[in-house]
């Protein structure tokens, strides 16, 4: 029940920031750019880009495969892509937990930034290894334990409470790919990189937070705002990182990985 309560959180976080997420997905869109290449090259192919937000990348996924489906489990965020991305085979309302297809039914699973959502993994993976045809390719993007560094660190300087979401490290998500004797799979290639964006300041760097609907704190002990002096003794801290250039960077630790199912 608490994760589910907890997914329902993380949907309405997202139906809100469904204007403002593309003006604030610059780490999505260079994230989701460079996992274009480990996509098959053939076209007759089903696609589902898991986690599609507006339909930015499913778009793009269109003009290069037979049949694309957008799936996402915010209502709000998949009215957009229907109103504004074209050649989209169809759209589906759900989330990486319970996917409405058939089992061996979809050759590729494109997935840009979204597992890091997903408290299970392990049940995410083994949902999208079921509707993998044996030989399919689950292609993601995923962030690492080591995101927003700067920012926890400042917090950290100010309380002992979770201002910041903890994602998996990198040899938890690579453990999950190793123990699912049930529904083999093999992880083909892996790569972790720091991606460094620049901000004018902290509240900069909020705002874009809170406009990709990436605000959620699951663990949060206060579930309150933090009040004024403890976010100006955050941002004092924060000044630490500050780079010559007089921009505050913050840094996103990506994972990006191309697994195939294997046959049983």
């Amino acid at each position: 029940m608490p994760n589910r309560l907890n997914r329902v959180k993380v949907a309405k976080s997202f139906d809100s920031a469904t204007n403002s997420y593309d003006v604030s997905a610059r780490l999505q869109r260079y994230t989701g750019k460079h996992l274009l290449p480990l996509l098959p090259n053939k076209h007759d192919l089903t696609v589902i880009d898991l986690g599609c937000g507006t339909g930015f990348f499913t778009e793009l996924l269109a003009t290069k495969f037979e049949k694309v489906i957008g799936v996402d489990m915010s209502s709000q965020m998949l009215a957009y892509t229907q109103k504004n991305r074209k050649g989209i085979s169809s759209l589906i309302a759900a989330d990486a937990y319970h996917l409405p297809l058939q089992d061996n039914s979809i050759d590729v699973i494109y997935s840009n930034l979204m597992i890091q959502w997903c408290e299970n993994l392990s049940e995410v993976v083994r949902e999208i290894l079921r509707v993998l045809k044996p030989g399919g390719h689950f292609v993601f993007t995923t962030l690492l334990n080591e995101t927003l560094h700067e920012l926890k660190s400042a917090w950290g300087q100010v309380d002992q409470d979770k201002h910041v979401i903890d994602f998996k490290k990198e040899v938890e998500i690579n453990a999950v790919f190793q123990n699912v004797d049930d529904m083999p799979c093999e992880l083909l290639d892996y790569n972790v990189q720091d991606v460094i964006l620049e901000y004018e300041n902290v509240m900069h760097l909020a705002h874009e937070l809170k406009g990709l609907g990436a605000n959620h704190v699951p663990t949060k002990q206060n579930k309150g705002l933090a009040g004024k002096g403890k976010w100006q003794k955050m941002i004092k801290a924060y000044e630490d990182f500050i780079e010559p250039t007089g921009v505050y960077p913050a840094t996103y630790r990506v994972y990006s990985g191309l697994v195939v199912k294997l046959n049983d």
